[in-house]
């Protein structure tokens, strides 16, 4: 039986890949992909010629049912988004759990992913920590999570959009000026940037610009009781 492949692509640099998925990406038959364009940027860097198959948060269940007649017929499939590890606040979850109930085995090629980007370079330290994914952009949801992220004394990792992060820093400063707080922004990419500090000096630092653009990771250390 064919099997399905879920491969960790660059999340920007797209020399950060792994050998073994440039392997399983050429041997597939099939690529099915978050979005078929910025699928076929990387194959096309990579000289990639693969069939696409389009399995996206809106038709995960019927992409899944396409996967399946694929593996039935013997042939392999290797699942992609448009940027780091699927299901990893991507989508992914669903075709992997409709997938293995079907009774076809499902393979990581493990890759990138911000979270673990961020940690590397954010010099903190912690008994543990949580991966909270994007916080609701509701102002009285997100606070009412900061305080149950915060109520943990673990450190916690967040993704935010640019048009947001400066009221997240500003809720964060309110709630818990104390902890040490990392902002990555546009991560491996050419316009890299990892921020330092307390969440109100760097709401104060970013509220300077006149724009803040690019996808943003942030993460927030332990308190001082963990």
């Amino acid at each position: 039986m064919g099997t399905l492949y879920v491969v960790g692509t660059p999340i920007g640099n797209l020399e950060d890949i792994t050998l073994r998925a440039l392997e399983v990406l050429r041997e597939a038959d099939i690529i099915a992909c978050e979005d078929t364009r910025r699928t076929g940027m990387l194959l096309r860097h990579y000289d990639i010629r693969k069939q696409l198959l389009s399995c996206r948060q809106q038709n995960q269940h019927s992409a899944s049912r396409k996967v399946e007649q694929a593996l039935q017929q013997d042939r392999d499939v290797a699942y992609v988004t448009d940027a780091g590890t699927p299901g990893l606040s991507d989508p992914g979850a669903v075709l992997v759990a409709d997938i293995r109930a079907a009774g076809y085995p499902v393979v990581p090629v493990p890759g990138p992913s911000a979270f673990a980007a961020l940690w590397s370079v954010g010099g903190v330290s912690s008994s543990g920590t949580y991966f909270a994914g994007f916080l609701s952009s509701k102002g009285g949801r997100r606070r009412r999570r900061l305080g149950e992220l915060l109520d943990l004394s673990v450190a916690f990792v967040l993704y935010e959009s640019p048009y947001r992060i400066i009221k997240l820093l500003h809720d964060l400063a309110e709630l818990d000026n104390t902890r040490r707080v990392v902002v990555g922004r546009e991560l491996t990419k050419v316009h890299e940037e990892v921020l330092v500090g307390d969440a109100s000096g760097l709401s104060a630092q970013l509220e300077a610009r006149a724009s803040i653009k690019g996808e943003i990771t942030v993460l927030v250390g332990p308190g001082k009781r963990s």
